[in-house]
């Protein structure tokens, strides 16, 4: 499906598209390790303030972005290009439908971290 058909170098392609899709999966599966299956399909416990989410709002999302971009680069297909532009949209919107929710939840503790930690980095 157009595997390296962009001229991006395979030095860069694996370089750089290896690495983001490796660090991508450690702070996923350990942002899901440390917050719990149940609660990342969005059962309600505590407000999660600890770990990568001092840094971000939206590690996993953050992180499933580096492993989208790392897989468009390590492809350098043009059909990754466009799926992988259209994923990295619904991935960067994703908090933005999940904030009101977390307001209702945890109303102003969520407030007063979101004003402390950027919503991606």
């Amino acid at each position: 499906l157009g595997w390296g058909e962009l001229p991006i170098p395979q030095w860069f392609r694996f370089g750089a598209g290896v690495p983001l899709i490796v660090i991508g999966n450690i702070v996923v599966w350990s942002a899901v390790a440390g917050f719990g299956i149940h609660k990342t399909g969005g059962a309600v416990g505590t407000l999660q303030t600890g770990g990568f989410y001092r840094f971000s709002r939206n590690p996993q999302y953050v992180a499933d972005i580096a492993m989208v971009l790392g897989w468009m680069v390590l492809t350098a297909a043009p059909l990754a290009m466009l799926v992988g532009l259209a994923a990295i949209i619904v991935l960067a919107v994703a908090p933005f439908s999940e904030e009101p929710w977390l307001r209702s939840q945890y109303g102003s503790g969520f407030d007063k971290y979101a004003a402390q930690v950027r919503r991606y980095l």
